[in-house]
């Protein structure tokens, strides 16, 4: 399973740089098996059935990318810093650029009364230690930091201020991802009005996504790919809910990537699926054998991803294959800020009250 096996050729003009207003009216292709279909995403309560389950990533993005300068005895350089996650002793990790200006001892000065010193370097990255804690860290981060937008947007266009309500979904909760669940972003009163009086239930989850959900896979045999690890919880209560609506015949569909790839964690441990909390780095390719997952929401992917990788473990090679040869033929925006997609596999739909 070679790398240039993922590969596709998308127009530039095709990137989404922001987001249709409203959310819920962005367009949604809609996979069942082979066939394929053109809708939009407030359409969603219709194409599922009462007693299906969502599965809601509730994390909420940081403003985790800093501008700033390095302070080395008087001499100073502009920096960049995106923080990645926080350590047990305090710090955080952190991708800088140009990182191998940085040395061990520097100071980092940003707004708001915000520094850091590099404590460590390590490899592709930075341990940083902040001179604020708690709420103080947390409200000068939030006037210094901007959102951490993909390179794909970032490189068109600088995170403004209506990135902080674009790049963050509506039942965001828990802080700590540094990159959006995307799939999620469609997500806005109206649908979820439609979707309660569906009858579809919602279950919340959470993982907070990471930076290194935008590093490239740099494996020919992709097989070798290590993800990075991000944190995750199911709780017991989520999980409950998750086992009742199988008992009853419903499907559970996992809205983004990061669902699906927390629910499947949960899954593969000792016992069988059930509450779960930890760091995930489960890694998703063809051939994979999914256990909760009977069908996905979500946007269009980069080429030669691991999120490509994983539609493709869903629905088939051949299918991903036509299924973003139709979107880009039709123009469906692509990415962060593009339109949506719904996936059921063939397996889904030779199951009772199918979708």
């Amino acid at each position: 399973m070679k790398l240039d096996d993922f590969d596709f050729d998308l127009p530039d003009a095709l990137i989404a740089t922001r987001p249709v207003k409203p959310r819920s009216s962005a367009r949604m292709l809609v996979a069942r098996g082979t066939t394929i279909a053109d809708h939009t995403v407030i359409d969603l309560p219709d194409l599922l059935s009462p007693g299906d389950r969502l599965i809601l990533n509730d994390t909420k993005v940081i403003p985790a990318r800093l501008f700033g300068l390095r302070d080395r005895e008087g001499l100073r350089a502009k920096i960049e810093v995106t923080l990645m996650e926080p350590d047990a002793a305090g710090g955080w990790q952190a991708m800088a650029k140009p990182l191998r200006k940085l040395a061990v001892g520097d100071r980092l000065i940003f707004e708001a009364g915000l520094e850091a010193t590099v404590a460590a370097k390590i490899e592709d990255r930075a341990r940083l230690t902040f001179n604020l804690e708690g709420d103080a860290f947390e409200e000068a981060l939030n006037k210094a930091g901007a959102m951490p937008l993909p390179p794909y947007i970032a490189g068109k266009r600088a995170a403004d201020a209506q990135d902080f309500d674009d790049y963050q979904t509506v039942f965001a909760e828990k802080k700590g991802a540094v990159a959006a669940p995307t799939a999620s972003l469609h997500f806005d009163e109206a649908l979820l009005v439609a979707l309660r009086a569906r009858g579809v239930e919602m279950t919340r989850v959470t993982l907070h996504v990471g930076a290194g959900t935008f590093l490239p896979v740099k494996v020919e045999d992709v097989t070798t790919h290590k993800m990075h690890a991000e944190w995750g919880q199911v709780t017991e209560a989520a999980a409950a809910e998750m086992l009742a609506t199988k008992a009853a015949g419903g499907k559970i569909i996992p809205v983004g990537t990061t669902a699906l790839r927390l629910i499947e964690t949960a899954a593969a441990q000792a016992g069988g699926f059930g509450a779960w909390e930890g760091e995930t780095d489960i890694f998703i390719y063809p051939g994979f054998a999914f256990q909760m997952t009977d069908a996905l929401m979500t946007n269009f992917h980069l080429p030669k991803s691991t999120l490509m990788m994983l539609v493709s473990a869903l629905m088939g090679k051949d299918v991903m294959d036509a299924v973003y040869a139709h979107a880009i033929e039709q123009r469906y925006r692509f990415f962060s800020y593009g339109d949506s997609s719904l996936l059921v596999p063939g397996s889904a739909l030779s199951r009772p009250n199918p979708i």
